[in-house]
């Protein structure tokens, strides 16, 4: 194992916890009890994920995610005792990968854990590019990189698996447990919160009109499907979505 996790928290108490039993999983351990330390300690070490709380001293945990998401692509799982979903919802928006609310049981920590470092890679395609129609959007399978117009869309590591796990499964209707265990693992099967604030956040960073989707459709009570419609310089692509009426990503 040996990866390396940085534990962002100003409870002294719990840090000794939580790193005294994440070493004896086989983790290597660093701790900052401020946000002002951990970002510092996030540049230098290079962590393989970070646990980050939100309620402390000096820079809170919102600008520390977002400091550090600037800086890497290191898997965030915000631990703290803001429970509420628009607070998640918040988290997710500035780059974390997870959010646990305390208490939170240290298996189930642990489970997280393992959960963001071994995420596995989405589904296999048939050609690594994918263009809309009118040349509009982008989308490269092999990095993740996506244009719009032209210009590089900022996209999240979940937002990217999300995103080129839907269009590797274009024109096709894809259940929300499918979504859920194949981007967030097995135990997020029924977190349909999390899905719904995903494919909100995606339809905005890639839509003209996010209550009109073009890219992005929701299928009532059976999943989401990408548009299957794409340019010619990528092969003939038919449409294969489903004929009944559909519900923008925004209302799921």
């Amino acid at each position: 194992m040996n990866e390396k996790i940085l534990i962002i928290d100003d409870e002294p108490v719990l840090l000794t916890l939580l790193q005294r039993g994440l070493e004896l999983e086989g983790f290597r351990v660093i701790t900052a009890q401020s946000g002002e330390e951990g970002f510092q300690k996030a540049c230098e070490s290079h962590p393989d994920a970070i646990i980050l709380d939100i309620i402390m001293p000096g820079t809170d945990g919102w600008t520390t995610c977002q400091e550090i998401r600037r800086i890497s692509d290191s898997p965030i799982i915000m631990l703290t005792a803001r429970a509420s979903a628009k607070d998640a919802a918040k988290g997710l928006s500035m780059g974390a990968n997870d959010y646990l609310t305390k208490p939170c049981s240290f298996g189930k920590l642990r489970s997280r854990i393992h959960n963001a470092l071994h995420q596995e890679e989405t589904g296999p395609t048939d050609d690594w590019q994918w263009v809309s129609e009118d040349g509009t959007l982008q989308i490269d399978f092999r990095d993740g990189a996506v244009t719009r117009r032209g210009e590089l869309i900022e996209l999240t590591p979940t937002e990217s698996r999300l995103l080129t796990y839907l269009a590797s499964r274009r024109g096709q209707v894809v259940s929300h447990a499918e979504l859920l265990t194949s981007v967030w693992g097995l135990e997020f099967a029924e977190e349909l919160t999390y899905l719904s604030v995903y494919m909100r956040y995606l339809c905005q960073k890639l839509e003209d009109d996010p209550d009109r989707p073009r890219y992005i459709r929701a299928h009532k009570e059976a999943g989401y499907y990408f548009t299957a419609k794409r340019g010619p310089s990528n092969g003939s692509g038919q449409d294969r979505s489903a004929s009944r009426p559909v519900l923008s990503a925004q209302t799921a």
